[in-house]
């Protein structure tokens, strides 16, 4: 049992420590970015989003082969709540070949995407939101005039088998936030295949 005055340093230490998390929430610039329709695609264009799910994946990744259907899942859910899904295509086409343009659109339309597949041709995006991995996932929140990540790593806790997910990290976020709740997993460890930056 700890003595009152240690109980009221516990209780000190606790709150700068909270306090100190929640003052270092990344903030994270808006972007402009083509879409697989041609289209370019802004956070602004969402005028009425509250928050965005932004999901960087690519095409070749055999971890990230294993989301699209989820991601189609968590836009057709959260979208209609003020929350749209985006996925970013960052990957080095220069080491990727299946990651261009090109063959962006055709996985797109064979998947049946139902949110924007954007490709982040210079990784500049990317290396604003510190994205490693494919899929990484980002929830997102508008606070003042300003996109701060709430939740970052990865989208649930098993890729391999969707019926034995028992955690939904991304969705969890979303539906915290969306209650006005604090998130209780604000980050994880997004599991895939390394984000390469080109020098």
């Amino acid at each position: 049992m700890l003595r009152p005055s240690l109980r009221l340093i516990v209780l000190i230490f606790t709150f700068v420590v909270v306090g100190f998390v929640s003052d270092t929430l990344q903030v994270v610039n808006d972007f402009s970015l083509k879409n697989i329709d041609s289209k370019m695609v802004s956070l602004k264009n969402y005028k009425d989003a509250k928050g965005f799910i932004i999901v960087f994946t690519c095409n070749h990744c055999p971890f990230a082969k294993l989301y699209p259907e989820r991601l189609n899942q968590l836009n057709l859910k959260y979208k209609a709540l003020g929350v749209p899904l985006i996925a970013i295509s960052s990957t080095d086409t220069i080491m990727y070949a299946d990651d261009t343009y090109p063959k962006m659109v055709k996985k797109a339309k064979k998947e049946k995407f139902n949110f924007p597949y954007l490709f982040d041709g210079d990784q500049s995006v990317a290396k604003n939101f510190s994205a490693q991995k494919t899929p990484h996932a980002y929830v997102v929140w508008k606070e003042n005039g300003k996109w701060v990540v709430k939740y970052d790593g990865a989208i649930d806790d098993n890729g391999n088998d969707p019926e034995k997910v028992s955690k939904h990290y991304v969705a969890d976020a979303v539906d915290s936030l969306l209650k006005n709740k604090t998130v209780a997993i604000r980050q994880t460890k997004s599991i895939g295949c390394q984000i390469l930056f080109r020098k």
